[in-house]
């Protein structure tokens, strides 16, 4: 099972490297630019312990230094080192606009896939999660990237030239760092396989914290009102010890790394000091070229040493490109690209419509509606009956499982869902801002309204007097959770917008909940005047708002139990009755 499991962790580490090979490959022109400034750096660094070397082999003694020569070299040393900076320089500028371009590529991947998921994903996900994938782990990816296109190609090429200078000058001396050198590749093969298991547990417990963290903070009030901190904290100790654990594994097989290679390139550096000096001994090799050999042999040790580094820093940048790479390889929305256009009507019909959001608990059975141009439906029943699933039905947030919902006769699985939506206005119970002023807000569905077209919607639902007590008017910044405006003042913005784009088709559900009675009389007034010639959808629990509609639906368990007017459905004494009585009962 263990070699099951081993691998398919080979598989897909291979799959990811793969991914990430074809992200590059657009960036070619950085790339030959590093490989270029990295050969450069790499040639003119082991060039100068030869000029060292030679310096050396001019000071042949005590008042016997050939003082021209070795000036003649100090000024290639100068020059080589100053081609090695601008090299280097060049280097961090490649790699970085590859590396950064890659990471924005993944982004944009990621976040243009989140418009195209279905929200059965988003409901079944957590936002923190989420978020962590789409920001943590591209961060930790891009880090990680970047430290190996900097360090590991560099690495690899200091190795061979290395090599190559050395056989160059001695073969014999050669063959013991070449024979030490296995050591560093058994250690670094070791510590990657278990470095890529941990790093990936770590970043999926960070995932789980994020969530949590993001949990808590938009929960905080209900949290402190029911008096559950004591019982956060230890929810979070306890995840945040997880985190502990995982994060310190993977942190001690990556710490291990540093100190497995510099005991290898000790060993080397003493094998060459050894083995050098019994060749200088015997004449074999001068002075200036044992002082080129250790020189060498530090710089052929100190690439494992940062190979290694990058390696196991390279296994958390895999693993986190694996959980982005998860989120892109989700299953999208049903394509409807080519799809024709919706001009609705009005007209809406639900033929034997079944829908459930998990197979083991039906929801929607057998629902039939026909809707007529004009018409105001409203949708009752008790909570969990299914009304806001045939908003989302509607709206084509979800498919229906067998059945069919037209729209001005046309199956709307046949047309696209922009132009489907853009039929419809939308005021929910959970109202929705971003943030920016709030004229950007009301202007969401009309970018290009004019002034006067705006604040007549705000008039008309009655937000215009507390937009002008604002600090700034129309142009007050608010944040995304509406921040320093009430409740009952956002779900106004949102009655606005929708007030001002005016679609031929109204979804409101709940949409008055959080407002005052006062204001709710004038607003459903100002509902009564958009609601005239558009055919709407009304959610409510509070039956007294929807005693005027045409039609009202009684869901009870996802079943339309009662269906008429309101005069008849009380006459008839059924469950909108029993709902109808129930909220002027004294408990």
């Amino acid at each position: 099972m263990n070699t099951k499991n081993e691998k398919l962790s080979k598989d897909v580490r291979r799959a990811v490297i793969r991914r990430i090979l074809r992200r590059i490959a657009p960036y070619k022109l950085f790339i030959a630019g590093s490989v270029l400034c990295t050969a450069l750096s790499v040639a003119v660094q082991l060039y100068i312990p030869v000029l060292t070397g030679n310096a050396i082999d001019f000071m042949l003694g005590k008042n016997n230094v050939i003082y021209s020569e070795i000036l003649s070299i100090a000024v290639y040393i100068a020059v080589s080192c100053l081609a090695a900076a601008f090299a280097q320089w060049g280097l961090s500028i490649f790699n970085d606009r590859m590396v950064f371009c890659v990471s924005r590529d993944l982004r944009d991947d990621a976040v243009k896939k989140l418009q195209t998921l279905p929200l059965s994903y988003l409901d079944s996900h957590s936002t923190g999660d989420i978020l962590s994938r789409v920001v943590a782990d591209v961060d930790a990816f891009s880090d990680g990237l970047l430290m190996g296109a900097t360090q590991l190609f560099s690495g690899v090429l200091t190795i061979v030239g290395t090599l190559g200078f050395m056989l160059s000058q001695n073969v014999s001396i050669t063959l013991v760092v070449v024979c030490i050198t296995p050591l560093s590749l058994v250690a670094a093969a070791f510590i990657a396989k278990r470095c890529y298991k941990y790093f990936k547990a770590q970043n999926s417990v960070r995932g789980e914290q994020t969530a949590f963290v993001n949990e808590m903070i938009e929960g905080q009030k209900v949290v402190a009102a029911f008096g559950h901190e004591a019982e956060s904290e230890r929810d979070f100790d306890e995840i945040n010890e997880r985190l502990k654990t995982a994060g310190m594994k993977a942190v001690f097989f990556s710490s291990i790394a540093n100190p497995t290679t510099r005991f290898v390139n000790s060993m080397v550096y003493a094998g060459v000091g050894l083995a050098g000096a019994l060749f200088a001994l015997n004449g074999a090799i001068t002075v200036g070229g044992l002082s080129i050999f250790l020189s060498y042999a530090n710089q052929y040790t100190k690439p494992f040493n940062e190979i290694s580094g990058v390696v196991t820093e390279l296994q958390n940048a895999l693993s986190c490109a694996a959980r982005v790479f998860e989120l892109l390889d989700e299953q999208e929305e049903v394509s409807d690209a080519g799809a024709q256009n919706l001009s609705a009507n009005g007209n809406v019909t639900m033929k034997n419509v079944y829908f459930s959001y998990t197979p083991e608990r039906p929801l929607i059975e057998n629902l039939n509606l026909n809707v007529l141009p004009g018409q105001r439906i409203a949708i009752v029943g008790p909570t969990g009956c299914g009304k806001t699933t045939i908003i989302n039905l509607l709206m084509r947030f979800y498919d229906v499982d067998s059945g069919q919902i037209t729209a001005a006769g046309k199956d709307i699985r046949t047309v696209s869902r922009v132009s489907l939506r853009k039929n419809y206005g939308m005021v929910l119970q959970d109202t929705w801002l971003k943030a920016g002023t709030i004229r950007e807000n009301i202007c969401y569905g009309k970018p290009d309204a004019t002034d006067e077209e705006m604040i007549s919607a705000a008039k008309a639902a009655h937000a215009h007097s507390f937009i002008k007590r604002m600090p700034k008017g129309y142009d007050t910044l608010i944040s995304e959770d509406g921040g320093s405006i009430s409740q009952g003042q956002k779900q106004l913005l949102c009655i606005a917008r929708v007030m001002l784009c005016l679609p031929p088709m109204l979804i409101l559900d709940e949409a008055t909940s959080s407002i005052d009675t006062r204001t709710e009389l004038k607003i459903q007034s100002a509902f009564g005047r958009m609601m005239n010639g558009r055919t709407t959808f009304i959610v409510a629990h509070r039956l007294s708002t929807i005693q005027g509609a045409d039609v009202i639906l009684v869901l009870r368990d996802g079943k339309v139990v009662e269906q008429g007017k309101h005069e008849e459905l009380l006459k008839r004494k059924g469950f909108y009755a029993e709902l109808y009585n129930s909220q002027f009962e004294v408990i």
